[in-house]
């Protein structure tokens, strides 16, 4: 195989945005493609290790592989693997990912997983229609351990996405509650109040989703104590989330309110629906906004005992 596997340089990012409009088979995949390697090249900002690989023949790119190191700097993820259509079956991907495991293992991880590395990722795993990814990882000595899916609301006019919460945000106020669109200058306070409610790492999705075009977020409050956030546009302008309710608030309405908030600013924005991605509790979204599970995605992952 006359291909040679490169450490791609940022002057390449455009490179690796055309491959993938050619290389993503699903349209909705190829279409935002430069949103992708946006969401994808903005972790080279973030405090973790960053893998972006090449396969060239001459001065073409025929393939591109993107990875990372999670918090846990056990595990290696393989946040995307495109591969021109004309060099499929080549063994491009497999010299790709062969590399990845090589140089993942080297930065400290153990296993190498298929999957989305929070904050900044493609999707989940892989969706289930690129049935030729999912034979590879089969072959490849990947094991699915999980199931992820994303939900697709409708922003159409007369969606339930888009009903009114008036009602729903007076019966909020009469108990002290005030929902409003966050600000800048919520950001540490909507930090803090994820990071120690609910863990994880949401600081840079909630940082993407505040003072920049086509995203947001509204929160609820109390008498300046945070019940509950929603945020849109952080990984994609068409996509949800995260969002999250403080337990003692669970019940009260507030995720449905501040839920169809930002779809409704989604909408006036242009989109005629938002993808809520990585979901968690299917039937909060599908009461709240007639969501539905349209997106199915496996994750893969795969021992590194032995590399070097």
């Amino acid at each position: 195989m006359d291909v040679e596997i490169i450490e791609l340089g940022q002057d390449r990012l455009p490179a690796v945005t055309d491959l993938c409009r050619r290389a993503l088979d699903l349209p909705e995949d190829a279409a935002e493609a430069p949103a992708i390697v946006d969401t994808l090249a903005a972790r080279a900002a973030a405090d973790r290790p960053v893998l972006t690989l090449g396969a060239v023949r001459g001065d073409e790119l025929i393939g591109a592989l993107v990875g990372s190191v999670a918090r846990d700097p056990r595990l290696g993820h393989v946040d995307l693997l495109a591969v021109a259509p004309q060099e499929r079956r080549r063994g491009v991907g497999r010299a790709l990912l062969a590399e990845a495991e090589r140089r993942l293992a080297g930065l400290g991880a153990v296993e190498l997983l298929l999957a989305g590395n929070p904050p900044y990722y493609a999707w989940p795993g892989i969706d289930v229609r690129y049935t030729p990814a999912v034979c590879a990882a089969l072959r490849l000595g990947y094991r699915q351990d999980r199931t992820a899916w994303n939900m697709t609301a409708d922003l159409t006019e007369g969606s339930p996405a888009l009903r009114t919460t008036e009602a729903a945000e007076r019966r909020l106020a009469e108990r002290g509650v005030t929902v409003r669109p966050a600000e800048p200058a919520d950001l540490p306070g909507l930090a803090a109040f994820a990071r120690a409610t609910f863990g994880g790492a949401w600081d840079a999705e909630l940082a993407g989703s505040l003072g920049r075009s086509g995203a947001g977020a509204h929160l609820a409050e109390r008498d300046g104590e945070l019940l509950g956030f929603a945020a849109y546009g952080s990984s994609r302008p068409g996509w949800f989330g995260p969002m999250g309710t403080a337990p003692a608030a669970e019940g009260s309405g507030i995720g449905g309110v501040l839920l169809r908030r930002c779809l409704r600013d989604q909408a006036a924005d242009g989109h005629g629906t938002a993808q809520i991605g990585w979901v968690g509790p299917v039937p909060f979204y599908a009461n709240a906004a007639g969501a539905r599970i349209e997106r199915v995605f496996f994750l893969y992952r795969k021992a590194l005992t032995g590399q070097e």
